[in-house]
């Protein structure tokens, strides 16, 4: 049977912090389309006091934008989805008038391309050429284990420790914490990484496990590590 969430009421919202206090996903292990269906069901970014909707709703939002979602799901009902699609038409009409000012500015309807008008033109190829080229850079998804000193360490904080850590090109995603044993828990988070930017081991050796990281964080290893 399907799981069906309500996300424009308090309610609603509730249920899915509850919900995802124990998922990363809203079905099975990895992002789908049950995950989109409830994402695009948002009118806006939910609440921080929902922390695990929002940590899952950022986690979506990343890969919705960095490479999209195509796994098929298992199957979800979602009460209202209305919201996102009526900002469609906003979004085509904010667009219109940029694009005729794009035509107003590189057309010349009455004169021939002067020297200074082909220089520019040939300068805007180049750019919009090389920018292409920077949006071919790889992105790979990584899962890694964070584990604690022991049992006493706040892991609370030692998630905190683990976000603050900031660099081009990485982005934080979803987190959860597994049993290990004798009372220890570890903490599994995804992160989405450009390659040409990020070094996970450079990641794992400057950052996650020196200081002021390490004051929670006693190692971190590569669990999965997936080409975008």
């Amino acid at each position: 049977m399907a799981v069906s969430f309500a996300v424009n009421s308090e309610a609603g919202l509730k249920k899915l912090d509850e919900y995802l206090l124990t998922r990363s996903y809203i079905t099975g292990y990895q992002a789908s389309k049950d995950d989109l269906a409830v994402y695009s069901s948002f009118s806006a970014a939910p609440s921080s006091k929902y922390i695990n909707v929002a940590r899952w709703f950022n986690h979506i939002d990343a890969l919705v934008r960095l490479s999209g979602i195509t796994e098929a799901g298992q199957g979800v009902k979602v009460e209202s989805s209305a919201v996102a699609q009526a900002s469609t038409p906003d979004v085509a009409d904010a667009k219109a008038p940029a694009a005729d000012d794009d035509d107003d500015d590189d057309v010349d309807l009455f004169g021939e391309e002067t020297e200074e008008e082909k220089a520019a033109a040939e300068a805007r190829a180049a750019a919009v050429k090389a920018s292409g080229k920077k949006k071919e850079s790889g992105k790979s998804s990584v899962l890694l284990d964070v584990k604690p000193w022991d049992d006493e360490t706040d892991m609370a904080k030692l998630e905190e420790a683990v976000r603050s850590v900031k660099m081009d090109g990485l982005l934080w995603g979803a987190s959860k914490l597994v049993p290990v044993g004798y009372g220890i828990k570890k903490l599994q988070i995804m992160m989405t990484i450009v390659d040409d930017l990020v070094s996970v081991d450079t990641l794992i050796e400057d950052h996650l496990c020196a200081e002021p990281v390490n004051e929670y964080v006693q190692s971190c290893d590569i669990v999965a590590f997936n080409k975008i």
